[in-house]
């Protein structure tokens, strides 16, 4: 069987695992595309990869044969990279956040149906060795209908750098709530994705001007850069279930530690898996829990679900699962129609947080 074939737009720090999950997968990376060709010569030199190009345009019309692309840019130019890329027969692996909006999405959604091409994205935390477990102890009926559930990604200092395109809201579309949607996400996919219906949130500001709060990875500071977004939100969504979900989403807030972690809730059992950082931010020093609470015998019985460490967090997991999916030998571990209601959540979020009002999501 011929090796299916990926080109590489953008060779910042996801590149990595992107590129490891797809030869670990048995795919053939071609070439990586990046303005900054400085830095592309640097990845393609140190993983093999024999053609560079400076945009996807370019590598595109030199490669017609790749089958697939994956998209690492600036969440501003996921849209435009992978509606183009789909019009041009090629599947598209995309970071998160799938768009800057839920209309963004959409458009995304409809050119994935209109070429008939896999879209997936990098929701990595699902592919964590303890979300699959999880999830297979909730599909074959362990748990029941998950009422209500709480999803976090706080840190009390994560702010990744100042002024450049995080914490631009031009580029980025905002902060903490869409650069850290994981933990919504994997709530979402134990909850089965019902249809969302009433939000409400509250967002703040503080500390994005405080240089204290920034966190031990991210980009370069930029001089006289802007930082126009939000450093923290909380809210509580509703679903036409009746199902309910707490979301607490920061990069600087005045917390103990980083919290990374969905707790549920269901009709027969409850489960809670969290990522703790013994240095926060650093995945090396992270310790992974997945845990199910029940009863048996009429006694409170925990069980404690061992699975094996990923220190890629299901980065490189996620990236296998794509080419599978391409060449049909798996499930694909998240679908456009899943991020286009992602996406729907987080307007609502920014909209809630800025009209400080209930919100009825459509």
């Amino acid at each position: 069987m011929e090796k299916i074939k990926i080109g590489i737009v953008g060779a910042g720090g996801m590149a990595l695992y992107h590129y490891k999950g797809f030869i670990k997968a048995g795919a053939e990376v071609k070439a990586i595309a990046d303005m900054d060709q400085t830095r592309a010569q640097a990845f393609a030199a140190a993983n093999n990869i024999e053609k560079i190009y400076t945009g996807l345009g370019e590598m595109l019309d030199a490669l017609p044969e790749l089958d697939g692309v994956s998209i690492i840019t600036p969440n501003k130019f996921h849209r435009p990279l992978t509606v183009e890329a789909l019009e041009r027969g090629k599947h598209v692996y995309c970071e998160k956040p799938p768009a800057l909006n839920a209309a963004e999405m959409g458009e995304m959604l409809d050119a994935s149906k209109k070429a008939g091409k896999r879209l997936m994205f990098d929701f990595n935390n699902r592919a964590r060795p303890e979300s699959q477990a999880m999830i297979g102890y909730i599909r074959d009926g362990k748990v029941g209908t998950i009422n209500s559930a709480q999803a976090s990604w706080i840190r009390r200092a994560g702010i990744p750098g100042f002024g450049g395109w995080f914490t631009t809201k031009a580029l980025s579309g905002g902060g903490p709530v869409i650069d850290l949607p994981h933990m919504l996400d994997l709530a979402l996919y134990f909850m089965g994705f019902p249809e969302p219906e009433y939000l409400l949130s509250a967002a703040y500001y503080d500390f994005m001007d405080n240089r204290a709060f920034k966190g031990p990875w991210g980009i370069p500071d930029a001089a006289r850069g802007i930082t126009d977004v939000e450093s923290s939100c909380h809210a509580m969504l509703t679903f036409k279930t009746g199902q309910n979900l707490m979301i607490r989403s920061s990069w600087a807030e005045m917390n103990e530690r980083e919290v990374v972690s969905v707790t549920f809730q269901g009709a027969k059992a409850g489960g809670k898996l969290e990522r703790i950082f013994g240095i926060d931010g650093l995945d090396e020093t992270s310790i992974d829990t997945c845990r199910l609470f029940t009863e048996a015998y009429g006694n409170q019985v925990d069980l404690d679900i061992k699975t094996e460490k990923d220190e890629s967090m299901g980065r490189i997991g996620n990236a296998v699962n794509f080419i599978n999916a391409i060449g049909g030998g798996a499930k694909p571990y998240n679908t456009p129609e899943e991020a286009l209601i992602l996406m729907k959540i987080v307007d609502a979020l920014y909209e809630s947080a800025a009209t400080r009002k209930p919100v009825l999501i459509r």
